[in-house]
């Protein structure tokens, strides 16, 4: 077993604190590499505050992970010591039902494996994950991480990125399009980056008009006031599709008045209550609601190339791993500009 050192929550609620644990020796299709950045996304928190579901503790949060590697496998062959590489929200899938067959891992029949409070294929080894210093990852599921780009900023990528750029790519978002992205935060920015990236027309909806200026600075052509009934009338009816990245309460109803005729609202953010949705809503041209989950390993590689080629990469602010509950308390608030990412050589 590999002695590996991390930030564990003990139990649910509890402050995170240094905590030493085991992962698994190298097998012979694994990957070992020393993260050297993490992520801070808001599911980190949900998770060890129990918000969505029983967790498993003691907790080593963190899916948005970028290291280089220190070790591979006898018969691995897509990676070698000194490779930059990173890892997403899952680490396994069962790899042969329909769903894993058509590189749609997030979508495995059997369940996938999450990166922490998730369990292995034994269906009994807890996982943990990237608030630590290293991971051993079966080599599908690690990525290759380009050179060209700041590793911090690219460490959001495996999350926030790939949730956003996947319903875009699904629905062929691009050129001719007018895309609503509805709310400015972690999620919220990337999909305004990648919507300019593929040629649509951004408009981004917020109920701060503080954030205007932050959302022409990352390229969206249009602002909407959500609480600002006039805006609200002018923009009725005029967008092909809407990717709604919130996760508080909000009026659905309101926001698929926004889309033309045949229109789609994407949900990629989770609310904590299940919304109430009008037929009319829907049946009043024709309208779609729907949602998507991250990205398979494959489409995620993808995203990681396209970023590399485009020069994108997340906004962040670098914390010390000290400093994750004042992180989390300024998340909360929305008070980070636009991910936080841990230094683990602060660890």
């Amino acid at each position: 077993m590999i002695a590996t050192k991390g930030y564990a929550a003990q139990n649910p609620g509890t402050d995170l604190a240094p905590w030493n644990f085991e992962r698994r020796e190298v097998g012979p299709h694994d990957v070992q590499f020393e993260i050297l950045f993490c992520g801070v996304c808001h599911s980190d928190l949900h998770q060890i505050k129990n918000d969505w579901f029983p967790g498993i503790f003691p907790m080593v949060p963190g899916h948005e992970i970028v290291g280089r590697v220190i070790k591979v496998g006898d018969h691995v062959k897509k990676f070698k010591v000194g490779d930059l590489a990173g890892t997403g929200c899952m680490v396994d899938s069962c790899q042969v039902c329909e769903n894993c067959k058509q590189d749609l891992e997030q979508y495995c029949l059997e369940g996938n494996t999450q990166t922490y409070n998730g369990l292995e294929r034994d269906g009994k080894t807890p996982t943990y994950g990237g608030y630590s210093d290293s991971i051993v990852v079966r080599e599908e599921f690690v990525l290759h991480v380009s050179d060209k780009l700041n590793l911090a900023a690219v460490a959001p990528l495996l999350c926030a990125g790939i949730t956003t750029y996947s319903p875009l790519r699904h629905w062929k978002v691009g050129k001719g399009h007018k895309l609503a992205v509805l709310g400015l935060g972690g999620l919220g920015h990337m999909a305004v980056k990648f919507g300019v990236a593929f040629g649509a027309e951004v408009t981004v909806l917020s109920t701060s008009p503080k954030k205007e200026e932050d959302a022409k600075k990352l390229g969206a052509h249009h602002f909407v006031v959500t609480t600002d009934p006039e805006q609200i009338k002018a923009a009725t009816g005029t967008f092909d599709f809407i990717l709604d990245t919130v996760s508080a309460e909000h009026d659905f109803n309101m926001y698929l008045s926004l889309l033309r005729t045949n229109g789609t609202h994407i949900c990629v953010g989770v609310p904590p209550k299940p919304a109430e949705i009008a037929a009319f809503s829907l049946l009043g041209g024709r309208k779609s609601l729907a949602g998507s989950g991250i990205g398979g390993i494959a489409e995620t590689q993808e995203m990681l190339d396209f970023c590399a080629e485009n020069n994108i990469v997340s906004d962040i602010e670098m914390i010390y791993m000290k400093d994750i509950h004042t992180a989390y308390e300024r998340m909360e608030k929305g008070d980070v500009r636009y991910r936080f990412v841990i230094d683990m050589a602060t660890l």
